[in-house]
């Protein structure tokens, strides 16, 4: 028996031996996280930048981007890296480095959408007192307390599981993930477990709880309201409502396969089914705002037309000037 400080590496074995297809394998994931990172800061920049977007709604829209491009760098160079390599081990470290920062992720994601919930519900059913009850001051106190608390809550997870003695190093996926390394101890984890739920619960329940209140609030005005009321509400609330069930069903795909007996399922449905919660909300997520939202979808078309209309001007000069000669 060893601590886990004492384990140099783990080795991930969820690796398909594909041969000259990893180059392909590598191509596909490099060009994912191209496309995330490029959605993402893109959208990060025209809400820093237009000062009509520096509403609440889009400040914490801006935290949601920010977290995903966190928690894509947390998993793609790592995964790139590993695709290319023919030996798919990782250092103890960087190991628990990647657990901390696809779990705080998660935790990021799930209080980001809370706290846009509690925002879109002050925004219907007390628009009068909006911009009151939902000061500056409150949106900045709001996302530092999400990002604080996410934080604080991984660094404790992983603290316990730091000391645990372990039998092997062998971890069944393509990244590593805390409960992995937990079923490798040899000694009681008890402790980890409870401890690991109880967060989990806490940190879901609360949030959960928080979304489905106000969105029981926010029906009770539409089903009262005039039409308008119900038109705002859907435009602002169905991107939030996709969101969060596109992130509810890959966190649900990999608690189900991280901790249930998965041999009979082909190796890459589990493959898919880890990586779902990490991929396709950052992907999805500023694709559905941008094209939900009607101030950025306004925004993005004058930024079209501008480019457009400059590369005309361009054109017209070139063949101007070509004339002249």
């Amino acid at each position: 028996m060893m601590n886990s400080s004492q384990v140099s590496y783990f080795t991930l074995t969820a690796y398909l031996d594909s041969g000259a297809l990893k180059y392909l394998y590598f191509t596909v994931v490099a060009f994912l996280y191209i496309v995330i990172v490029t959605v993402n800061v893109l959208l990060i920049v025209v809400i820093c930048v237009n000062r009509s977007l520096h509403e609440p709604m889009y400040m914490f829209l801006c935290s949601l981007f920010v977290n995903e491009l966190y928690g894509s760098t947390g998993l793609f160079p790592f995964l790139l890296l590993q695709i290319l390599s023919d030996v798919h081990t990782v250092s103890a470290p960087l190991c628990f480095l990647q657990i901390f920062c696809v779990y705080s992720y998660a935790n990021l994601q799930l209080s980001n959408l809370a706290v846009m919930s509690y925002d879109r519900y002050l925004a219907i059913c007390f628009p009068l007192q909006y911009h009151t009850r939902m000061s500056p001051c409150k949106v900045s106190m709001l996302i530092v307390l999400t990002w604080f608390s996410s934080f604080l809550g991984i660094t404790l997870l992983i603290s316990l599981s730091a000391p645990l003695q372990l039998c092997g190093n062998i971890i069944n996926k393509v990244y590593c993930d805390n409960y992995s390394v937990v079923k490798l101890a040899c000694s009681d984890t008890t402790v980890n477990n409870i401890c690991g739920i109880l967060g989990a619960i806490f940190i879901t329940i609360s949030s959960v709880t928080l979304i489905l209140y106000t969105y029981m609030r926010i029906l009770k005005v539409c089903f009262s309201g005039s039409k308008q009321t119900r038109q705002k509400a859907v435009s602002t609330c169905t991107p939030h409502l996709a969101s969060l069930l596109n992130f509810s069903c890959g966190s649900f795909f990999e608690t189900a396969q991280s901790r249930s007996n998965m041999k009979h399922v082909p190796n890459m449905v589990r493959i898919f089914l880890s990586l779902y919660w990490l991929i396709c909300p950052p992907l999805c997520n500023p694709l559905l705002y941008g094209l939900s939202l009607t101030k950025i979808r306004i925004i993005y078309k004058g930024l079209i037309f501008v480019k457009c209309r400059c590369l005309m001007l361009k054109l017209r000069q070139g063949s101007a000037l070509v004339k002249r000669k």
